[in-house]
């Protein structure tokens, strides 16, 4: 059965993809993980795996999603009948649902912070308080627990209308409105005293603070940014007309989301220099440093309600898609069935996540491996489990579906020349499954 549901138009599917990929990976994984791994030379490492690894993996979930148009279990039957290949569908699941029940304590985090920020919370504190304040709010187990709840019953709400009335009438909203803050932003931080250390740091290369942990962490980023490794764009282009044109809708998703990563780097590490403090503050960057920055500015408050507003669009639209990929092959097209699923997996994650909401306060003292339950989450999602979704993805597409067919999927709806195909085929069926191979390897030490 094909999918009832499919996007209005090519904009809104970009616009919903991007949202999907555009979200705490670009604004606020992305900032931290650049302050803490070199800077300029993270930056340049993560743009050249989101180009020759991010963007032909892209396609290759574009090819199997379109070509089917069929969820991300549903996708892998069709092309590999009798075989266990969609087991990757259900890795990309499964990774998502634990992805979100961690993302939606941020998404919790910056609701509370969006409530401070309007009633003048925020105002007149030192660094030090700011400091404070943060680690008070993430200890208070009603205070996050209610938060990340409300966060991912908006979540459930937008799902549950289904792919136009919901997801798609959202990023339509949501996604100008974060440009247009991002902007406002970049104007007021750029133009502070001492920003021009920051833009040198963020894209300035050292190769000096070049390691194999700033490679891993690239392409962790890389994929966690782009939404791929599960699956996710398999289902968002299921609902996808064969008249659009795939190639360049992956081209105009990639670009944004670099553009939406330089931007982030722009509104932040300007102002993080300018006011002499660390861009190696990790996770609680946004939530430590960036109350200081603003604060000390001329109207900050009501510039970082403004950055809070835009950073809670990015956050919903991404967690749209992580419900949409565990809800769809169970809704199968059925409206009532949509919204009770995506009620009772919502619910589920909730649930789940609580260990996470509460790993920096009442459960700090456990650790897996030396980390929190949120930072071990964290990691098995960006650093094992999309990786490998990813390598799987890239085995199966050239191994499982023929050259003609690949071709004819690209080319349905675009002009892609054949030179263009040849070069996308060998970087995914050699290049990329590779690259990703090797990285692994290295990060646990192996080779």
């Amino acid at each position: 059965m094909k999918q009832v549901d499919q996007w209005s138009s090519k904009i809104s599917f970009i616009l919903a993809a991007a949202g999907s990929a555009i979200g705490l990976g670009a604004i606020w994984k992305f900032p931290y993980v650049t302050g803490t791994s070199g800077g300029g030379i993270f930056f340049l490492i993560f743009l050249l795996f989101t180009v020759l690894v991010g963007l032909p993996l892209l396609l290759a979930e574009f090819v199997i999603g379109r070509n089917t148009q069929k969820d991300a279990i549903q996708a892998y039957k069709e092309l590999a009948p009798n075989s266990s290949w969609h087991l990757i569908g259900r890795l990309g699941i499964i990774t998502c649902f634990i992805l979100l029940s961690f993302y939606s304590v941020v998404g919790g985090w910056i609701l509370i912070y969006l409530v401070n920020g309007i009633t003048g919370k925020l105002s007149g504190l030192t660094e030090g308080e700011y400091v404070q304040l943060f680690e008070d709010t993430i200890s208070n187990p009603f205070l996050v627990i209610g938060a990340q709840l409300i966060f991912l019953m908006i979540t459930i709400i937008v799902v549950g209308k289904g792919v136009k009335a919901g997801i798609e009438r959202a990023s339509k909203i949501m996604m100008p409105a974060l440009f247009i803050l991002f902007i406002i932003l970049i104007i007021r931080s750029v133009t502070l005293d001492g920003s021009l250390t920051g833009i040198s740091f963020f894209l300035k290369p050292d190769f000096s603070k070049l390691t194999s942990e700033t490679i891993l962490f690239a392409m962790g980023q890389s994929f966690f940014a782009l939404s791929v490794g599960v699956s996710v764009m398999v289902t968002y282009s299921s609902y996808l007309s064969k008249k659009e044109n795939l190639v360049q809708s992956a081209v105009s998703i990639v670009s944004l989301n670099i553009l939406v990563a330089f931007l982030a780097g722009l509104a932040i590490f300007p102002a993080v220099f300018s006011f002499g403090l660390k861009p190696d503050a990790g996770p609680v960057l946004l939530f430590n440093v960036l109350p200081t920055v603003f604060d000390q500015m001329p109207l900050g408050i009501l510039f970082f309600i403004a950055f809070l507003v835009l950073f809670l669009f990015a956050t919903l639209t991404s967690a749209f898609s992580m419900l949409e990929i565990i809800v769809a092959p169970l809704a199968k097209g059925s409206e009532q069935g949509r919204k009770k699923f995506s009620w009772m997996f919502g619910l589920l994650i909730f649930l789940v996540g609580i260990p996470s909401t509460l790993s920096y306060g009442v459960l700090s003292d456990i650790t897996i491996f030396g980390k929190s339950i949120f930072d071990a989450a964290d990691f098995l999602v960006s650093n094992i489990l999309m990786p490998l979704g990813a390598f799987l993805i890239a085995i199966f597409v050239p191994l499982k579906i023929s050259k003609e067919k690949l071709l004819s999927e690209l080319k349905s709806g675009s002009n892609l020349s054949t030179k263009l195909f040849i070069i996308w085929f060998l970087l995914i069926r050699f290049f990329v499954p590779f690259i990703i191979f090797v990285v692994f390897l290295d990060s646990l030490g192996l080779i």
